[in-house]
């Protein structure tokens, strides 16, 4: 945050310099008057023109902004076969899409719920999107057991059946325990003995600590976190905003 609020000024301070005479332009070898000159002069552009920092501070997010457009790039292909190929996950949409989009998620976190309609929308209305979900629980207990619930779910019972209980887990807002998960997965006829005596395998356990291992890698600390194709998306993004990604990487 620091670099952010001098890196500009630095620039307007070049720039207020080119009003001093031009032997007081050498910063480094300024007398005290001089100096004090030169303050003096930042100090009044300033506040004569005050739209500049904004200006400045804006063209300086834009660069970070791009600098870390292309630093997650290159995370997402250093590490492209744990990210759309992890064979654990689970894929749905279109598996033969021409754009794959990635979702880190929580159970208990509610912009992961906000965004649930709208990612289900996205995928279901573009018809072209390969859709991978990524355990990632971070917010507790809770978060952690509805996870290896669902991820047993997947292990034991199948694509079809996981979907079902991700669907019901986005949207349960109570309490999530072991009684909770049992009514959920008693009323889509699963064998819930089977799976709950799964939930703490090693099995399960691998995949959330693989997700866990490959979120630290992208420096992805939060939920939701999307990837589409190479482009990382962190935090809540409408569905709207989506769609105009999706078109801009289509027209590449």
């Amino acid at each position: 945050m620091t670099h952010m609020k001098f890196a500009p000024l630095t620039a307007l301070a070049t720039t207020a310099a080119l009003a001093l005479p031009a032997q007081a332009l050498d910063l480094q070898d300024m007398s005290d008057a001089e100096r004090e000159a030169f303050r003096a002069e930042i100090r009044n552009y300033l506040l004569d023109n005050p739209q500049v920092i904004m200006e400045a501070v804006a063209v300086l997010e834009q660069r970070q902004a791009e600098e870390q457009a292309q630093n997650d790039k290159a995370l997402l292909k250093e590490n492209a076969e744990a990210i759309y190929n992890d064979g654990h996950s689970w894929v749905g949409g279109n598996p033969e899409g021409d754009i794959t989009l990635v979702e880190f998620m929580d159970y208990r976190c509610g912009y992961c719920k906000r965004a649930f309609p709208e990612v289900e929308d996205l995928v279901e209305f573009d018809g072209n999107i390969r859709f991978v979900i990524k355990e990632f629980p971070i917010l507790g207990e809770q978060s952690l057991l509805a996870s290896r619930f669902a991820i047993a779910t997947l292990q034991k019972a199948g694509d079809d059946a996981y979907k079902q209980v991700h669907d019901a887990l986005m949207t349960f807002n109570g309490d999530i325990s072991d009684t909770a998960l049992r009514r959920l997965g008693e009323g889509f006829g699963l064998d819930v003995d089977a799976i709950m005596d799964h939930m703490d395998s090693d099995a399960v356990t691998e995949v959330i600590a693989e997700n866990r291992a490959l979120a630290q890698k992208l420096n992805i600390t939060g939920t939701p976190s999307f990837i589409m194709e190479d482009q990382m998306l962190r935090g809540y993004v409408p569905l709207d905003a989506m769609q105009q990604v999706a078109a801009q990487i289509r027209a590449e």
